[in-house]
């Protein structure tokens, strides 16, 4: 049967109806045989870790890759599903994971390239704005989307996908970029459309919210279906078991060495103000921190207050115009650029994985000696006048990364693009760890990692801490801040509020401060 064709409709009618779909990449099997249904106006779970094979799978759905056996039938008729364009002309829609948006262009002219031709400009950002209005999904469509941070972009992606009128939307970790606040608006937003007779297939790692929302769950382990499950009868921890084939162990927090008297401070940030880099984006007020050795600061904050300008001033690739407003391990550094930073003994994770954190292209060797050249030329350069790289230095040095945060892959080598998001993110915060920093600073640490990967990064950063490290931690999933912070403080509008203990502080009162009512 060629592709994006379909038969006669059989006699039984769901939505969606996979029967024993296979996709193999070598000699891994990503999907073995899954099958999987969805009916009308039903919020299906997907569920697995980090390289189950739900990326695979949905993809395969979507067309953006072809199975190598087994069926999908939609509304009754078997289709081939040749191309994401094929896939949206029956009726589905996708928000990936890692967004597919062009910095360079308006929010309202990327909607526009997914869209029909015929509309203006004018009118596409006029449906959008009603859409947005519609579903709590507020957006600025004259913004660039490279001045917008990522929980904005996450709503472009979603409008986006809306005006496409899908009868199934595949919603790969939507609430990752969220605040609980806005997590809470999208669940309304997708009851909404549930209510409407639409149709969600809903891949999260967060356990409680699919508890919540989702009617069903299908749970992937090594690329095989291992259950199918209403989540509401269900744990968070019997889910995660399901997932992963164990349990999972909570992440164990001992009393901070910087609770001692006079700790010695690492970083410091003294009145850091910065101008917006562009339109839409956020300028910085006198910004003022200290993070000490033994201790995990955190940051929260809703979306686009600032955090990503604040990353990128304290890693230096914003630098300021006076060397004393950043301090490492005592030195000057509001001057100094990335590698200097490094080199004072800083590490940093930026939280866009592919293309900040990770060249997508490059393996992961290379990814390693990119951003460890200057502090590990010793180990990774060999020779005299004319160096030499190592690839048997790189290649241990990323075995040992591998091992240390389980990063699961598909080849000995793979470039980072291969790999999926939970698994990329436990590289890059493994090539950071493994340099032993004094500073580690964090952007977004788990988002869109499984409850297994979860744990182990949230251990590491502790364990780091409490070998006398200062862990900054800029995170918009209050759970997580609650669960490895000792002090929490909230950034609104480009202010920073005082660094408060977390055996003081509640979610409501940060939750209130991230919303500037407090």
């Amino acid at each position: 049967m060629p592709w994006g064709q379909m038969t006669e409709p059989s006699a039984q009618l769901q939505l969606l109806d996979v029967q024993r779909l296979t996709k193999q990449f070598g000699a891994l099997k990503a999907c073995d045989q899954i099958d999987l249904t969805i009916g009308t106006g039903e919020i299906h779970a997907l569920l697995g870790e980090n390289g189950a094979g739900k990326s695979t799978l949905v993809k395969m759905l979507f067309g953006s890759l072809q199975p190598l056996d087994g069926q999908i039938i939609w509304k009754g008729r078997k289709v081939r599903m040749s191309s994401p364009a094929f896939a949206r002309k029956l009726g589905i829609g996708m928000v990936f994971q890692h967004f597919s948006l062009f910095d360079s262009l308006t929010a309202a002219e990327n909607i526009a390239l997914s869209l029909d031709a015929g509309l203006s400009l004018n009118e596409v950002a006029k449906k959008a704005a009603q859409v947005g209005e519609t579903y709590g999904l507020p957006v600025d469509t004259d913004a660039l989307v490279g001045d917008l941070s990522v929980g904005e972009r996450q709503r472009i992606e979603i409008i986006r996908c809306l005006l496409q009128e899908p009868e199934l939307i595949i919603l790969d970790e939507p609430t990752s970029v969220l605040t609980p606040q806005e997590a809470d608006k999208l669940f309304v937003t997708l009851n909404r459309l549930k209510s409407e007779g639409k149709s969600i297939l809903y891949i999260s790692h967060r356990l409680e919210e699919v508890k919540q929302l989702c009617d069903r769950a299908t749970v992937l382990r090594h690329g095989k279906v291992v259950s199918h499950c209403i989540p509401a009868e269900e744990t968070a921890a019997s889910l995660a078991r399901m997932m992963v084939g164990e349990d999972v162990a909570l992440v164990e927090r001992p009393k901070a060495a910087a609770q001692a008297k006079n700790p010695e401070q690492l970083l410091e940030i003294a009145g850091l103000s910065q101008p917006p880099r562009g339109p839409f984006s956020t300028a910085l007020r006198d910004v003022s921190l200290k993070v000490a050795a033994g201790e995990v600061v955190g940051i929260a904050g809703v979306a686009g207050n600032g955090q990503g300008e604040f990353f990128e001033a304290v890693s230096g690739e914003m630098r300021q115009y006076k060397a004393s407003i950043i301090r490492i391990r005592g030195q000057e550094a509001g001057l100094a650029g990335i590698s200097q930073r490094r080199m004072l003994g800083a590490a940093f994770v930026p939280e866009e994985r592919l293309g900040h954190g990770a060249a997508p292209e490059l393996p992961l060797t290379d990814n390693l000696f990119l951003s460890r050249y200057r502090t590990d030329a010793k180990v990774f350069l060999k020779g005299g006048f004319l160096k030499i790289l190592s690839q048997s230095a790189l290649s241990s040095a990323a075995k040992r990364i591998n091992a240390m945060m389980d990063v699961r892959k598909n080849a000995e080598n793979p470039v980072a693009g291969a790999l999926s998001g939970g698994n990329l993110q436990k590289f890059i915060i493994g090539r950071e760890l493994d340099r032993n920093p004094a500073v580690m600073i964090v952007n977004q640490p788990t988002w869109g990692v499984d409850a297994g990967a979860a744990m182990r990064i949230r251990q590491a950063l502790v364990d780091l801490s409490r070998q006398g490290s200062a862990v900054l931690v800029i995170s918009q999933d209050l759970d997580e801040l609650f669960e490895i912070c000792d002090r929490i403080a909230v950034m609104h509008h480009g202010q920073l509020s005082e660094a408060m203990p977390r055996e003081i502080v509640t979610a409501e009162k940060i939750g209130l401060m991230m919303g500037g009512a407090v």
